[in-house]
């Protein structure tokens, strides 16, 4: 199975080799690589639409997540019944406002690119920050995820925040 990458923004130029090698590497150290995902990268204008539809929010953001599973229980891997239930959902990154956001705190790109699917990533599979205490167990499955990342890859990536957000 694989990982379904579409960049339908031009704004950011995009390395899709490197975040799919980054991708592949994170579903390595989470075991679902039997899994699809779709990762969709898109501009302020796009992000801000579906965050709009889907959570009443009109502003651009970094990453939504759309799981295929809803009722995951955080850290569960699913038991799909037939092979086109192997999909994990798909993650839309906010490339123009990931790019925005490093500009302001010199970050580079790419790497926040691997940090902000991880946490794509951690939704899919049923983590949520609604409450301090799923926020606390999401970030420890994050820095657990980009810890691994770090050891395989000699790069040093961490999550972007260590505070409860409702706004991601």
């Amino acid at each position: 199975m694989g990982v379904v990458l579409r960049n339908l923004q031009k704004v950011v130029p995009l390395r899709r080799a490197r975040l799919r090698s980054d991708v592949d590497t994170l579903r390595h150290i989470l075991g679902i690589q039997k899994f699809d995902l779709g990762i969709i990268c898109v501009d302020n204008r796009r992000i801000q639409h579906i965050n709009n539809i889907y959570r009443r929010k009109n502003m651009p953001t970094d990453v939504l997540s759309f799981p295929f599973y809803e009722d995951l229980r955080p850290g569960k891997l699913p038991c799909p019944l037939h092979r086109d239930e192997l999909n994990l959902g798909d993650i839309f990154l906010g490339v123009e406002f990931l790019m925005r956001q490093c500009q302001e705190e010199s970050l580079d790109l790419h790497g926040i690119l691997t940090v902000v699917t991880a946490h794509g990533i951690c939704h899919l599979l049923g983590y949520r920050h609604e409450t301090e205490e799923e926020w606390t167990e999401m970030l420890q499955r994050e820095s657990y995820i980009l810890n691994e990342y770090n050891r395989l890859t000699g790069r040093h990536l961490e999550p972007l925040t260590k505070r409860c957000s409702q706004d991601r």
